[in-house]
């Protein structure tokens, strides 16, 4: 999702609406930042079309979370828990509130902490988003820090430049497997799997 340099204010803004699920058409505040925007419509709804069949009762992973999206989109469809991790402290306690409000407090709880340093110290996961600011060039860090923390046949979601598409493939094509790959507008989003090599040499 792009985001531009955030500032200090932590004033809260009515900016999610979750859009399939238990919670369909509920509208949440998120921490007020510049840039700081969910991940669109139609991008939330494809990719949970992809991860239908593997949603429910899953253990999920939102790292570089900013609003909360895509993990409060997965318990409104049935994960069973969301770690929510995010360097920004109005944003953690965004989403806290967001879950309180929801009733989903023992599903979900959010961290204030470096992403790939909480990735390397949690787990398994079976699902894990990984979305960090649009300019900010992340994504390798956060897949090698969550890589040995998967779940067998997890699923990797990838959100980032669409210019950057061919990086993004480079980057997951020793240990991962790419399942699907959209683009919409500026924007470009994947599914990946553990390939058979990454998966063998697991403990």
């Amino acid at each position: 999702m792009p985001r531009r340099p955030r500032r200090s204010s932590s004033r809260p803004a009515a900016g999610l609406r979750l859009i399939g699920g238990e919670w369909r058409g509920r509208r949440l505040a998120v921490a007020e930042r510049p840039g700081l925007r969910p991940t669109p419509d139609r991008v939330r709804e494809t990719l949970f079309n992809w991860l239908a069949p593997r949603i429910a009762g899953s253990r999920c992973l939102d790292l570089f979370a900013g609003t909360g999206a895509l993990g409060l989109e997965a318990l409104s469809r049935g994960a069973g828990h969301v770690t929510f991790v995010d360097t920004d402290r109005a944003a953690t306690a965004a989403i806290e509130a967001a879950l309180v409000t929801l009733g989903a407090g023992a599903r979900g709880h959010a961290v204030t902490a470096d992403a790939g340093a909480q990735a390397a110290a949690a787990g398994p996961f079976d699902i894990v988003f990984i979305d960090p600011p649009f300019d900010a060039d992340l994504h390798a860090g956060a897949v090698a820090a969550i890589a040995p923390r998967l779940a067998p046949g997890a699923r990797l979601y990838l959100e980032y430049p669409a210019a950057r598409q061919a990086h993004i493939e480079a980057l997951l094509a020793d240990d991962f497997d790419l399942l699907r790959a959209r683009r919409a507008g500026a924007v470009g989003y994947c599914l990946a799997q553990p390939g058979a090599r990454s998966e063998d040499s697991r403990p």
